[in-house]
Parts: C-alpha cells; sequence; structure tokens
C-alpha cells in the first residue's frame, strides 16, 4: 500500500518526493519507498460566478445583492484541470490507502487541499504534514510526527468562510463599491 503525499506545488512536491524516496517520474507524480507524491498547482478548482446559479446575475443590479447561494458551486480552472484529473485518479487509485496533506501550512494551503479532497469524494484517512521549512531533515520530521487531518477541520472552515465571504461582498466589486458609496451621499 502506498500513501498519496499532495503538495502545492511542483518543486514542494519535487523536494518531498527526493526525501521520500519517490525517485520515479511519472505522469503527474513521483513514486517509490511506498509513497506516491503530486502537486496542486495552487487553486485547481474555484467558486463559480454568479451567474452559474442564475442567470439574471450576468448583468449586475443593485436589487439582486447580496448574493448568497444556499449551496455553493466549484468549478474547475481551465489551465489547470489536467493536473485535478490526474489528483482525483491518485486518490481513487486502490493501493494508495492514506492521503497526506502536504499543501502549505496555513488556511490557504489547507483549502487548496480539502477542496480538491471534497471533489474527488475521498474517504480515505487523511494526514497532515506541517512544516515551516523545506530543509530535508524538516521534511523528515514532519513526516515521522504526521498529524490526523481532522486536528485542521476548523482551519479549512475558517479558510471556507473567509473565501465565501470574499465572494459575496466581491461582486461585482467596484461597482458594488461605487453604487454603495453613491447611495451614502
Amino acid at each position: 500500500m502506498s500513501s498519496l503525499v499532495l503538495a502545492e506545488k511542483p518543486s514542494v512536491a519535487k523536494s518531498i518526493a527526493d526525501v521520500l524516496g519517490a525517485k520515479s517520474r511519472k505522469n503527474g507524480s513521483y513514486e517509490g519507498g511506498g509513497y506516491v507524491v503530486s502537486w496542486c498547482v495552487g487553486h485547481l478548482l474555484g467558486l463559480a460566478e454568479p451567474q452559474a446559479y442564475d442567470e439574471k446575475y450576468a448583468k449586475w443590479r443593485y436589487e439582486d445583492l447580496p448574493i448568497i447561494p444556499a449551496e455553493w458551486r466549484y468549478i474547475a480552472n481551465k489551465d489547470t484541470q489536467k493536473q485535478l484529473k490526474i489528483l482525483c485518479d491518485l486518490m481513487k487509485r486502490p493501493d494508495v490507502d492514506c492521503i497526506v496533506n502536504a499543501c502549505d501550512a496555513g488556511r490557504e494551503g489547507e483549502l487548496i487541499f480539502r477542496l480538491v479532497y471534497e471533489h474527488a469524494k475521498c474517504r480515505k484517512p487523511l494526514k497532515r504534514l506541517w512544516i515551516n521549512s523545506m530543509e530535508e531533515s524538516a521534511i523528515a520530521d514532519g513526516f515521522r510526527n504526521l498529524k490526523n487531518g481532522a486536528e485542521y477541520d476548523n482551519l479549512y472552515h475558517s479558510a471556507l468562510c473567509r473565501q465565501q465571504a470574499d465572494w459575496a461582498v466581491g461582486y461585482p466589486r467596484k461597482k458594488l463599491i461605487r453604487v454603495t458609496y453613491m447611495k451614502m451621499e
């Protein structure tokens, strides 16, 4: 069995793969030593535009605000769809029995990873690598001390709330701010 390790960036994945002995390069990943190491290339999924919820939102009207969806929809980044598919396929591999979130230590790293994990409908056990250095010794020590992924659920929920709040107040960004100021004068 293997652990699938997902980093946020290809360069980080390569550094982790080197430490773990995953030397065999595959399509979008490295393998070896009981690990499959891949990367997210930043945000692979983002919130859908307002018109995806209702065509009436394609043209902005002050009367429609605020727009708060009952259920949030995510869409794949067109430039990174191939890597998203690779990650989903890797998560579904029968020889992968554990997923390690090795995205950046922080709220955004947690969000980037969890959106992919949820998108893939993955239910395999989740571990968290939390390191603040890319030195070989830090990576090795981090893997000796992996945390249960559930310990970071609140960080993920915090990131999700921030993302959704940004979306709700960010559309139509400048137009909304200008209209709001004009109404206040």
